[in-house]
């Protein structure tokens, strides 16, 4: 903790965001019952993932200080810009966001399109493969990807060091997505220079993974992700789908959303898992 934590200035401050925040912005219908501006507090602490008399409290000012991660949540949950997390971080008694924190937050603009993607499977991308947001059919296609702590946060990490990330994806294929990764890992080293998170990452896996490190002595730049992939789902098998991806250059962000030609059995598979969701399908995290 670096500076003195002020409730009253950061229930002021949330009280005002959430007046500000309309039904429309985050997705939602605006019934006709709906008379105060703004949302209720029961929808802000679901889209925060906390409970509504949590974030009561944190609104009247008698709260406990809430962690990073908690901050963190409010700002995603409040669509807050970068200008403006920064500031709740600074309410709530810290100096910044970690860098890690930072990099997890967002933008609105991508929280706004992902509200309207409920129904799609999508998700958003970090700069280095992390996953910061997913649609329930994306968690029903490749799993919750969001749960991972530490360098498993990271794609690259997880598929040069878990055998279990490689199951979703076309054996076929394992080779030249190892080359992509690469690839594009080299590409932000270049970009970011010694000392980023992505030359740690570089470094850590050239130690830890002999496939890493033949691949890294290449050199190999450019390589690009196919517009289609084939995955392996548990339960219902081979999808072929396409990425269309959306680009938020400021934060390096990246949203991908997946679809199937109409009409073949991968577009029925992936109807169901839009459906379905997570709720008929059990994964295997062990």
């Amino acid at each position: 903790m670096n500076r003195t934590f002020d409730r009253s200035s950061l229930g002021a401050f949330l009280r005002a965001r959430r007046a500000a925040l309309q039904p429309e912005d985050v997705g939602l219908r605006r019934g006709q019952r709906r008379r105060a501006p703004g949302l209720r507090r029961e929808e802000v602490a679901e889209l925060c993932g906390m409970s509504a008399d949590y974030f009561a409290r944190l609104e009247r000012g008698d709260g406990p200080q809430p962690s990073e991660h908690m901050v963190a949540a409010i700002a995603r949950g409040l669509r807050l810009t970068p200008d403006e997390r920064d500031h709740v971080f600074l309410l709530a008694g810290y100096r910044t966001a970690h860098r890690d924190l930072r990099a997890q937050h967002v933008s609105p603009g991508l929280m706004r399109v992902m509200d309207g993607l409920t129904g799609t499977t999508a998700q958003v991308m970090g700069p280095l493969g992390e996953t910061l947001l997913q649609t329930p059919s994306a968690v029903a296609l490749l799993g919750d990807q969001t749960q991972y702590a530490g360098n498993a946060r990271y794609a690259p990490y997880r598929w040069f060091t878990d055998p279990v990330e490689r199951e979703r994806y076309d054996p076929e294929d394992h080779g030249e997505n190892s080359r992509i990764n690469v690839a594009l890992l080299r590409s932000a080293v270049t970009r970011n220079g010694p000392g980023s998170p992505a030359a740690d990452l570089a470094d850590l896996l050239q130690r830890t993974s002999a496939e890493f490190a033949e691949l890294w002595q290449r050199h190999e730049v450019g390589l690009r992700w196919s517009d289609t992939k084939r995955f392996i789902h548990p339960q219902l098998g081979r999808l072929d789908l396409y990425c269309q991806l959306l680009l938020e250059p400021d934060q390096g962000q990246s949203l991908l959303v997946f679809t199937a030609t109409p009409g073949t059995e991968s577009h029925e598979k992936l109807a169901l898992l839009t459906v379905l969701g997570t709720d008929q399908f059990a994964f295997d995290t062990e």
